[in-house]
């Protein structure tokens, strides 16, 4: 089986994606995204008030973090990439990009699947309340902790044939970053 090139962390906001990715990157020796670094302005001033993003909102940015994973493993990256991919679909355009974009088409007219992103997924998991008290012991962040209810809403935890891991926010760093190594390891 080949290797997983993308390592995804996904979950609620305050989950620790962005933690739990920078430190597991720095171990693995991969590259590291924070997706939150490539939401658009719009998208940022809409949360800062307390406005949930709905799909139309999600999908473009989506698209530009799938082609963003697309060039990293053209170029022979590996990548972790803290994105909260909080519904299957959402998880699907980053392995699959934009939905009906074209096939191309090899010297003998034979049609080619686009390019997929092979995915491992972590789902850092927590209660609300566990979270909620994350949240509003963080600061500077644009999201704000009124806005946890509607991603608990949103969030679609992954299951199978997804290729993941759930782990407990209850934990140790240590413990997930240990964790999640042993599972790449497998892999």
């Amino acid at each position: 089986m080949e290797a997983y090139r993308v390592l995804l962390l996904m979950g609620v906001s305050g989950s620790g994606k962005s933690t739990v990715g920078s430190l597991l990157a720095s171990e693995l020796g991969w590259k590291f995204h924070d997706a939150d670094d490539y939401h658009p302005e719009e998208n940022r001033m809409k949360m800062s008030r307390g406005i949930p993003l709905n799909d139309q909102d999600r999908i473009p940015w989506l698209y530009k973090l799938h082609g963003i994973l697309l060039r990293e493993i053209a170029s022979g990256e590996r990548v972790v990439l803290a994105c909260s991919a909080l519904k299957k679909m959402y998880r699907d355009i980053l392995i699959r990009g934009k939905d009906g974009t074209p096939w191309k088409h090899d010297e003998l007219g034979k049609e080619e699947e686009p390019p997929e992103v092979k995915l491992f997924v972590v789902h850092l998991s927590g209660s609300f309340e566990v979270i909620s008290g994350r949240l509003l012991k963080r600061k500077g962040h644009f999201i704000p902790p009124k806005l946890l209810q509607s991603q608990f809403n949103t969030l679609e935890p992954p299951s199978a044939p997804e290729n993941f891991i759930q782990i407990s926010v209850d934990k140790e760093l240590s413990e997930i970053i240990t964790t999640i190594m042993e599972a790449v390891k497998v892999q």
